[in-house]
């Protein structure tokens, strides 16, 4: 087992590995921005070093000074949490060259599934069902055109780099092709520096579905079922759930079997998680995510796992400590994201935390790296927290979701609590009854722009 790990991360995703760190007896050592040097993660790490300006580029994105920082404190090994250089295969090889232990996949798998058409050709390969489109990138409108005719718009037009939601565009008729076509390309270009682009079938009302699959890189792995997460607002996830409330246990035997068979048959190490769009009974392959999820404390409150730490375990050649048939499902948990926004605009919100409280009691979960007197930061993502709730089932849960929003206090910057708080009163919400598309059409309806 490693003695010392270094968190290549910020906010509350190091807090998360910090704490598991901590319940193992490993040291821990954050980075951090000079932006960061009163960040909780500093605060709670046995060590800390500084890694440069505020801007990521030049702090959490440098892989010089991450390397460098692990290096003077003798850290064995490197846990990237989510975003940053998680998904980086650059950053795991040179980690590797170093002798340095990645905590995640090997540097091939990111590669492989980081491009989203050699990802869907994997996936087709593995046997695991996919949406119909276009067989690699499209290399221009005629072409975009045709395929757009041969699988019967609408389609979307996708950056084969893409994240996020960028490089994304939809051409319901062959007219809007070209200016779909050409917005996507530029828009990749500007954001992955690869403008190559593919076509999907558009499904007129799916649900976001991700599969969470674990494997040991030797040929075992297993899967711990379902996360709904189609309430999206611009291709952003705010609040998912586990179990999904329109998924059949026979679906999810069905599904989890071919993505756990898939990943273990490419001795896939880590946790990964295959994402698919749900509709009519029919799982379509999207893409895959080769690291830790945002979302994923919803998937441990169902199973009782402790997902980062079984990330150290397998990283440093132990077994997994559970195995499929130990999985079982135990209730209903909730996820919902809150950002430093303000509404109805959801324009950044960075400031001074004058006074915060999080909810407490049974089944509620409240990961955040903030604090009274906290400034946030203008420099990166407005996350500054996740609210997770278990029941005994899905009512239950959102009961305990409403009243922990209820005893939640973050005084000083503007939040998104009144979204949740509103959309708790949707029927759609409350029968788990909705779409990728539902949250978008409501926020019209009710907010944006109000």
């Amino acid at each position: 087992m490693f003695d010392k790990i270094l968190i290549a991360n910020r906010g509350e995703i190091a807090l998360r590995v910090i704490r598991a760190c901590r319940e193992m007896g490993i040291q821990s050592v954050a980075v951090h921005s000079t932006a960061d040097a009163d960040a909780m993660h500093v605060r709670m790490a046995d060590e800390s070093v500084c890694i440069g300006p505020p801007q990521g580029a030049q702090s959490y994105l440098s892989i010089p000074a991450i390397v460098s920082a692990c290096e003077i404190t003798g850290a064995q090994a490197i846990h990237p949490g989510y975003g940053f250089l998680s998904e980086n295969a650059s950053f795991a090889q040179i980690l590797e060259d170093h002798q340095i232990t990645f905590i995640g996949p090997s540097a091939e798998h990111i590669r492989v599934m980081g491009d989203k058409i050699t990802a869907k050709e994997t996936a087709k390969r593995l046997g695991i069902p996919v949406v119909p489109g276009s067989d690699g990138g499209v290399p221009d409108v005629a072409a975009a055109k045709a395929i757009g005719e041969e699988f019967s718009y609408p389609v979307i037009v996708k950056a084969t780099a893409g994240g996020g939601g960028r490089g994304m565009k939809l051409a319901s008729t062959a007219a809007d092709m070209e200016n779909a076509f050409s917005t996507a390309r530029s828009e990749a270009k500007a954001a992955f520096g690869n403008d190559e682009v593919y076509i999907e079938k558009y499904l007129q009302k799916p649900r976001h579905i991700e599969i969470q699959v674990f494997g040991d890189g030797k040929g075992n792995a297993v899967h711990l079922a379902e996360r709904d997460c189609s309430l999206q607002r611009r291709h952003q996830k705010v609040f998912e759930e586990a179990p999904g409330p329109a998924i059949s246990p026979e679906e999810r035997a069905r599904i989890g079997k071919i993505c756990a068979e898939a990943v273990a048959e490419i001795n896939y190490i880590g946790a990964g998680t295959v994402e698919f769009l749900y509709e009519d009974g029919e799982f379509y392959f999207i893409e895959m995510n080769t690291r830790l999820q945002v979302e994923h404390p919803v998937t441990e409150a169902i199973f009782g796992v402790d997902l980062v730490r079984e990330q150290i375990r397998v990283a440093a050649g132990l077994p997994m400590s559970f195995g499929q048939d130990d999985l079982e499902i135990n209730g209903h948990a909730i996820e919902i994201r809150l950002n430093a926004e303000k509404l109805p605009n959801f324009s950044p919100s960075p400031g001074t935390i004058t006074q915060y409280h999080a909810p407490g009691g049974l089944g509620v979960r409240m990961d955040s790296a903030i604090y009274d007197g906290y400034s946030i930061p203008p420099y990166y993502d407005s996350l500054i927290g996740k609210l997770i709730v278990h029941g005994r089932d899905r009512p239950e849960a959102l009961a305990r979701l409403a009243r922990s929003l209820s005893e939640l206090i973050v005084d000083g910057i503007d939040t998104t609590v009144p979204l949740f708080d509103a959309l708790l009163q949707e029927e759609a919400v409350l029968t788990g009854n909705y779409n990728i598309h539902w949250l978008e059409k409501w926020l019209d309806a009710n907010l944006e722009g109000a």
